[in-house]
C-alpha cells in the first residue's frame, strides 16, 4: 500500500512537547529550514521540528513516534548533498543540533567522545590545545553525527581514512526507543557483528546516533601545501595517480578543473592561474615534508605539471585549503539562483583518468554548466552540475545524464558514491552496483530494526511511499 504524508495532530504535537526540554516548532521559517539540505532535491516541509537535548529525549520521542507511526528524519547541520534530511513523508524533523557537547577527550588513548551535534571545526579547535586533531574533513562544517550517518570522507581520506575508519564506538537509539551501544574505544575489536560500521553510512534509516567515540591523531610537526598546474584534466589526474603509486604519504591530493579555479579566485579573492590544478598537502617532520614535496615535483613534471609552488607558511596553507573547501559555494555564488547536482563517483585508481575524461566529455556535450573537483588520490571525484530549480525538468534530465555516467563508472569496477551516500537520488544505481540480492538483505536489516519504517523513509532503497 502506498504511504502518504503524515501531518501531526494538535494532540500529537502537544504530547511531543511533554517529552523534550527543547522546542517543538511548527513555525513556517523553522519548517522551511528543515525541509532541505545542500542538494537540488525538492524541499518537503516536515509537520513539526522537535529539538532534543539528550539521549533520553531521543528515546522518548522515537518510542512515541513508533507507536503513532510518525516518520522521523534526523537533522544536524543540513549540509548533506543527497537529500538525506528531506522529510519525504512529513512527520517529525528531529533536530540534534542542541546535543553539541564534547563529553571526553582522552589524549593518551587518542579518542574523543562527543554528542552528534558537535561541529567538526569546533571539535578541532578544542583538540588543538591537546596537540590533537580529528582528521575527517568533508569541507563543510558538518556535525560529527551527520558525518557518521552519511559515511562522510573528504580531503584527508588518502592519509587518515573516512568516517568508517575513524568512528570507534557509537550510542544509538532504535526506532522503538531502545538504546544500544556498539564498538569500544580500543584499537582492536572482534566481538560479534560490526554494528558500528552498520550504522555508519546508514543515513538515519536504522537508528539515530546520540553519541560517538572518534579516533584522533597528533598534529604533525610540520605541514606544507603545494599547487601545480597541468595542460589538461586527464594529465593532472594521471599525475595524481602516479604520486599515490609512488608510495609518498601525501595527506591531501585534490584536483580542480580550470572553471573551478576561476570560481574560487572570485569567491576567495585569489589570483591562481586558471588551469587544471592539483593541490597537495604533506604532513611530517620538516625534512620529510621537504623531501616529499621535491619527490612530488619530479613526478608531476613527467605529466606536464608546471608552476609548482609549495609553502610551509601556515597562513598560506590555510588560505589554499579554504579556497578548495569553498569550491561548492563559489560555483553557486557565481551563478545566483541556480541549484547544484553533485556526482560522487569513485573508481579504482587505474581507471581514474579514463573515468574523469568520460565525465568531462559527457557533460561538455550537455547543455548544463559544470565544474569538476575531486579527492583524486583515493579515486573519488565530483562533477557539480548547475540546474534551474524553477525548471524541474532540468533536474530530471541531469539525473538521466548522471545515471548513465554512473553506469559506466560501475562497469569500471567503481561506485556510485564514494562519500555522499545514496539518499533519495541513487537508488537505481545502488541496485546496479550491488545487485538485487544485496539490496534485499539491506531491506531485511531495515525491517528487523525499524519494522514500522519510521526512520528516514524513502532513502537508500525504494519503499512503498
Amino acid at each position: 500500500m502506498t504511504r502518504t504524508r503524515v501531518d501531526l495532530t494538535d494532540l500529537q504535537i502537544e504530547h511531543l512537547r511533554t517529552l523534550v526540554s527543547g522546542q517543538v516548532s511548527t513555525n513556517s521559517s523553522v519548517l522551511e529550514l528543515h525541509s532541505h539540505d545542500e542538494s537540488a532535491a525538492t524541499p518537503v516541509l516536515p509537520s513539526a521540528v522537535v529539538m532534543v537535548e539528550s539521549m533520553q529525549e531521543v528515546s522518548q520521542v522515537l518510542a512515541y513516534c513508533n507507536r503513532e507511526k510518525i516518520p522521523v528524519v534526523a537533522f544536524g547541520a543540513g549540509t548533506s548533498l543527497e537529500g538525506h534530511v528531506v522529510p519525504l513523508l512529513g512527520g517529525v524533523s528531529l533536530d540534534l543540533s542542541g546535543m553539541n557537547k564534547i563529553l571526553e577527550i582522552s589524549a593518551d588513548d587518542l579518542f574523543a567522545r562527543v554528542q552528534p551535534g558537535v561541529h567538526r571545526i569546533a571539535l578541532n579547535e578544542k583538540l588543538s590545545s591537546h596537540g590533537l586533531f580529528f582528521s575527517v574533513d568533508p569541507g563543510a562544517d558538518a556535525t560529527i553525527g551527520g558525518m557518521a550517518a552519511t559515511g562522510a570522507a573528504g580531503t584527508t581520506t588518502v592519509r587518515y581514512g573516512s568516517m568508517r575508519e575513524n568512528v570507534m564506538a557509537l550510542t544509538a537509539v532504535l526506532a522503538d526507543g531502545t538504546i544500544i551501544h556498539t564498538g569500544r574505544a580500543t584499537r582492536k575489536l572482534s566481538a560479534g557483528y560490526d554494528l558500528t560500521r552498520l550504522l555508519v553510512g546508514s543515513e538515519g534509516t536504522l537508528a539515530i546516533i546520540t553519541e560517538l567515540t572518534v579516533r584522533l591523531f597528533g598534529i604533525p610537526e610540520k605541514m606544507a601545501a603545494a599547487v601545480v598546474r597541468f595542460p589538461s584534466l586527464t594529465e593532472g589526474v594521471a599525475a595524481a595517480t602516479a604520486v599515490v603509486r609512488s608510495g609518498i604519504a601525501v595527506a591531501r591530493c585534490e584536483f580542480l578543473d580550470a572553471k573551478s579555479i576561476g570560481y574560487i579566485n572570485v569567491h576567495e579573492n585569489l589570483s591562481l592561474t586558471q588551469a587544471p590544478t592539483l593541490f597537495f598537502e604533506f604532513h611530517g617532520s620538516p625534512i620529510g615534508v621537504e623531501e616529499d614535496a621535491k619527490s612530488v615535483r619530479e613526478i608531476v613534471s613527467e605529466f606536464g605539471g608546471s608552476e609548482f609552488e609549495w609553502t610551509t607558511d601556515e597562513g598560506q596553507r590555510r588560505k589554499l585549503w579554504q579556497a578548495r573547501h569553498s569550491a561548492h559555494w563559489a560555483i553557486l555564488g557565481a551563478n545566483p539562483g541556480m541549484a547544484s547536482v553533485s556526482t560522487d563517483m569513485a573508481v579504482p585508481l587505474s581507471h581514474l583518468a579514463q573515468a574523469v575524461e568520460m565525465a568531462e566529455e559527457t557533460l561538455t556535450n550537455s547543455p548544463y554548466l559544470f565544474a569538476v573537483v575531486g579527492h583524486v588520490a583515493d579515486g573519488n571525484f565530483h562533477c557539480q552540475i548547475l540546474v534551474d530549480p524553477n525548471k524541474p525538468e532540468q533536474q530530471v534530465h541531469v539525473r538521466e545524464i548522471t545515471h548513465a555516467m554512473t553506469s559506466k563508472i560501475i562497469a569500471m569496477g567503481g561506485t556510485c558514491t564514494g562519500e555522499h551516500g545514496i539518499g533519495s537520488g541513487k537508488m537505481k544505481s545502488l541496485v546496479e552496483e550491488t545487485g538485487e540480492p544485496a539490496v534485499q538483505m539491506m531491506r531485511a536489516i531495515k525491517q528487523a530494526l525499524d519494522p514500522n519504517a519510521i526512520l528516514n523513509p524513502g532513502k537508500i532503497f525504494k519503499e512503498a511511499l
